[in-house]
This record gives C-alpha cells, sequence and structure tokens, in this order.
C-alpha cells in the first residue's frame, strides 16, 4: 500500500478500541515462552516490552506469567482502553520509532500483531538501543488456518478483508526485514503455534470489523462486505450451528541482538 494508505488503516484503530479488545485473539503462553527462550530462564522477573502494545493482548500473557512488563502504544485511544483492562501495568505513549525508554532497559522486545506498522529503518536501531546485549526480540501474528476448507472459503468470501491468512504469512519474507540489519541481530528464526479460538458467527464478524482493511472502507461497502461473510456463515454446517472452533495459528519470528551492539 502507498504511504498514505498506510498511515489511514495505521490510525484506524482508535474508533475501536474497546471491540478490538473484546474481540481479537489472544496469544497462548507457550507461544510466549519461545519467543523469550534464549534467554535461558523463566519469564517471571524478565524486564519485557510490549511494543505496539494496542490493547494489551500481549501485555496481559506477560502480565500473568510474571514479567516486569511495560506496554508501550502510539495511539491513545487504544492506550487508554490498555490501561482500563491492565491498570496495574506501566503504560506509555510512544511509537516504535522513539521508544520512550532508556538504553539496555529491556531483556526482551514483543511485538504482537504490531511489527508490520513500524518504519523498520527507524524502529530497529531503537529496539536494539533498548535492549541488553544479547537481548530477544520476537514479533507475533494470529492468522487464520487457510488449511481448512471452509476456512479457505472465508478468505476468499472476504476477499482477505479480514487479517492475512496463515498462506500469506507463509508466503511473507521469512525475517520480515529483520536480516537486513545483520550488524544488530543475529540471523531470524521462525515457529508457528496452533491458536483456535471458540467463534460465534457474530464475534468473527465483529473481529473481522476492527481490521484495518475493514475500517477504511465507505460505510456501505463495509457493510456489504460483512454480509456476504454472515450468509456464508450461515451456510456453512461448521458456522452455522452456535459456538465453533475458528482454527489459527501463530507465527512468531524471534532473533536476538548481537553481543557486541550493546
Amino acid at each position: 500500500m502507498d504511504t498514505e494508505e498506510w498511515a489511514r488503516r495505521a490510525s484506524s484503530f482508535g474508533a475501536v478500541a474497546a471491540e478490538y479488545a473484546e474481540h481479537r485473539p489472544a496469544y497462548t503462553e507457550e507461544t510466549v515462552r519461545w519467543c523469550v527462550a534464549p534467554l535461558g530462564r523463566g519469564i517471571a522477573g524478565l524486564r519485557v516490552l510490549d511494543l505496539g502494545a494496542g490493547t494489551g493482548k500481549l501485555t496481559a500473557v506477560l502480565a500473568r506469567l510474571g514479567a516486569d512488563v511495560t506496554a508501550v502504544e502510539p495511539d491513545e485511544a487504544m492506550l487508554a482502553e490498555l490501561r482500563r483492562q491492565l491498570p496495574s501495568v506501566r503504560a506509555l505513549h510512544g511509537p516504535a520509532e522513539a521508544i520512550p525508554l532508556p538504553d539496555g532497559s529491556a531483556d526482551a522486545v514483543l511485538c504482537g500483531q504490531s511489527m508490520h506498522w513500524f518504519d523498520l529503518t527507524r524502529a530497529v536501531p531503537e529496539i536494539a538501543r533498548v535492549l541488553v546485549g544479547g537481548g530477544v526480540l520476537s514479533a507475533l501474528w494470529n492468522s487464520d488456518d487457510d488449511r481448512v476448507p471452509w476456512v479457505a472459503g472465508l478468505r476468499d468470501v472476504s476477499e482477505a478483508a479480514a487479517a492475512p491468512t496463515l498462506s500469506t504469512r507463509r508466503g511473507e519474507a521469512a525475517s520480515f526485514g529483520v536480516d537486513q540489519f545483520g550488524d544488530l541481530f543475529e540471523p531470524v528464526t521462525r515457529a508457528e503455534f496452533a491458536n483456535s479460538m471458540p467463534r460465534t458467527a457474530q464475534s468473527l464478524i465483529a473481529t473481522m470489523a476492527t481490521h484495518s482493511l475493514v475500517l477504511v472502507q465507505p460505510a456501505a461497502k463495509r457493510e456489504a462486505l460483512l454480509g456476504r461473510v454472515r450468509d456464508y456463515l450461515a451456510s456453512r454446517p461448521e458456522t452455522s450451528a452456535g459456538e465453533f472452533e475458528l482454527p489459527m495459528v501463530t507465527t512468531v519470528l524471534r532473533t536476538r541482538l548481537q553481543p557486541r551492539s550493546r
């Protein structure tokens, strides 16, 4: 997308902050533990920065596991919702390109569903600045598992208006651009974790309505799209009888700051 479209979509989430908090999927504890495993210690007590924290989906898991977590989020409305959901967590306003933390203040930086909104040429050096030597950077994305036929059908009906599916994630560059900073970070490793979510047709449509491509559409086009999705879900035996499991996968990219960088 061009710069104007990118900016418009990146700034669209605050209008639906409460709905985002209610409907967007979270992350499993297994996934989060893998993110920080190279540090060779448990999560409890680790200084973790949740960068681009949104309404705190990832922050909540980190806090539950005992991390000393700081959430940083640039959208004021999303940040306000995070503070409402997690009042005991340190939450700061700021972008990934100018992180409001001192040098070497984090053992790990985790980015849940956010790194694709960063200007990496500015954000990656900032992440390196706040990490300790050998610290971990991990980026996480939840995707619908379109290896399942009805999920592939949903992808087609929605015209890819929801989050990218697993097949799209797998087709993306393995490093998401971080490997270009080889002077700062080690080569990127990648993993996938099952993360199926209970849904109803109503909650799935509500989730889709929090995605940026849907948010920026004209109202008539958005309603027509969500109507097609509603009709599709009503037509499928897997999704027409109440609650169902939406097969999802969390894709994670993980790297470490070169020890010489600090």
